[in-house]
């Protein structure tokens, strides 16, 4: 196939050549524009560099106990994408260059992954083995990648042009090119990007690979550490018995799942309880409607909420009634919040107010803004009571983003929904914003939509001993939604290593 594409490249080229050098009627060939002659030869460069790269510039190397293929491929934004086949891909954003990284996980060598297995001590020492594994597989890759550049584009610029010389161009330029490359990925290398790794394929894999988020504000040699955990963590995951580890999280930390907008899609139910196991969840806080008309006949609906395994914190959304509401206070494991007011629920405090507006009603004319507003403001001067009163709240819930930004500078995070996409903002007054996009995927509705929507919900990790906020996991699922997923690792500004923590509480 390479070869097919080689040759049909080299007739279109020719064929271009000769049709600008020939004119009918005439014996004499004009001269090519210098502009056409210069756009013709960087074609050339970047084809064969980019042949070359495909054909011979990939090397395979051992990374601790496992045996990669690691190649340099072309892209657009760069980064590194680990392929760990049939578990997904991690995806980091290690470098900004016209070159990505690719490292495929071929096997994992059963005497290497046996002994790391068998004597848990070595442990320790594998960071160091495999920051000299990816310095010595780098070194490899990058003289084989200079020869494949050089080679791919000096054949192909003797095969366009029949001359030496300009194929020694050719040659040089894709040299140059591969060098700038490089100079860009060194000049933009991000040692973090490990810490904030993305992952896609397997949903029950993804816990397993990320990790949690331990040690993340104190880690010191943050690539080496980072990149040993998740090599560790796939060796477990490639065991002997084939079977997935137990995922254990931090006892230290606490997680929250923010799940919003189901809109009475049955389907939530299974994910969340799901992900519930998986990433051994403490609480559950639901940003509103559940519902989608809020009629009684619906809350048959809610039942499954008994049996996901944590406890459930709910504020009502704008397609949630009353009657949504009465119903939830009659479960045992469910928390309703309203008017302000604040529970104690897994180790947090939680605050939070339902929303002003039931829009299914029509006979009430829509209160617009201004009423999210003002629920906001009342949620925030019962924020600010409870700070005086020595029971400072850790957590505050709502449903519309407009209320939530009322308690800017009461409380260090909101979260909201409502909107059905992510949002993120460090509000000016210090306060964290988190709004969830639609757990349900914009509900049964969305199915006679042109495109489904996205199944999407939060992961938070907490510090169980000042409750403020570590990381974040964004869990987006697609398809049949149990089947992908894509988990991308996300650190507040604060927690990266080297920042400057901010304050404990708001005052």
């Amino acid at each position: 196939m390479v070869r097919a594409s080689f040759r049909a490249a080299v007739a279109r080229i020719r064929h271009h050549y000769r049709s600008r050098s020939t004119t009918p009627g005439s014996s004499l060939a004009p001269a090519p524009h210098p502009y056409g002659r210069a756009l013709g030869l960087i074609a050339v460069v970047v084809f064969g560099a980019w042949l070359g790269l495909l054909v011979v510039g990939s090397v395979r190397t051992p990374v601790g106990p496992m045996d990669t293929t690691m190649a340099l491929r072309p892209s657009l934004s760069g980064g590194t994408k680990i392929n760990v086949a049939p578990l997904g891909a991690l995806e980091l954003d290690s470098h900004i260059a016209p070159v990505r990284l690719d490292v495929q996980v071929d096997r994992l060598d059963p005497v290497r992954s046996g002994a790391l297995v068998q004597h848990p001590e070595r442990l320790s020492g594998l960071q160091q083995e495999i920051s000299a594994d990816v310095s010595t597989g780098t070194r490899e890759l990058a003289v084989r990648s200079v020869v494949a550049v050089v080679s791919g584009a000096t054949a192909l610029g003797l095969a366009v042009y029949r001359r030496p010389r300009r194929a020694l161009a050719a040659g040089g330029l894709a040299l140059a090119l591969l060098a700038a490359s490089g100079v860009s990925a060194y000049a933009t290398w991000n040692p973090k990007s490990v810490l904030e790794p993305k992952f896609s394929g397997l949903l029950s894999s993804a816990p397993s690979v990320v990790g949690d988020a331990r040690s993340i504000v104190t880690d010191f040699d943050v690539y080496q550490r980072e990149l040993a955990r998740l090599v560790t963590n796939v060796t477990k995951l490639y065991d002997a018995t084939s079977t997935l580890p137990v995922y254990r999280p931090d006892p230290a930390t606490l997680r929250v799942l923010h799940v919003s907008d189901i809109h009475l899609n049955p389907a939530a139910w299974q994910i969340i309880g799901s992900l519930v196991k998986q990433y051994d969840i403490d609480v559950i806080i639901d940003s509103g409607d559940t519902m989608d008309h809020g009629a009684a006949v619906e809350n048959g609906f809610l039942d499954p909420i008994r049996d996901l395994g944590a406890p459930y914190v709910w504020v009502r959304g704008n397609h949630d009634s009353r009657i949504t509401q009465r119903h939830l206070e009659r479960f045992k494991n469910v928390r309703v919040l309203d008017d302000g007011r604040a529970v104690n629920v897994g180790g947090l405090r939680v605050a939070g107010i339902g929303d002003p507006q039931f829009t299914p009603d029509r006979s009430l004319p829509a209160q617009g803004a201004a009423a999210e507003r003002m629920a906001g403001m009342r949620l925030a001067s019962s924020l600010r009571s409870q700070e005086q009163a020595g029971t400072p709240v850790d957590i505050a819930v709502t449903h519309e983003p407009e209320a939530a930004r009322e308690t800017d500078g009461t409380v260090p995070l909101v979260l909201a929904g409502h909107v059905h996409h992510r949002e993120n903002e460090l509000m000016e007054l210090g306060t964290r914003l988190k709004v969830e996009g639609s757990t349900g995927g914009g509900g049964l509705r969305a199915l006679q939509n042109r495109k489904p929507e996205k199944v999407r919900a939060s992961v938070l990790y907490l510090d169980r001993a000042t409750r403020r906020l570590q990381a974040w996991d964004e869990i987006t699922l697609g398809g049949l939604g149990l089947t992908t997923a894509e988990v991308s690792r996300h650190l507040p500004g604060e927690n990266r290593p080297g920042a400057t923590p901010s304050p404990i509480r708001f005052g």
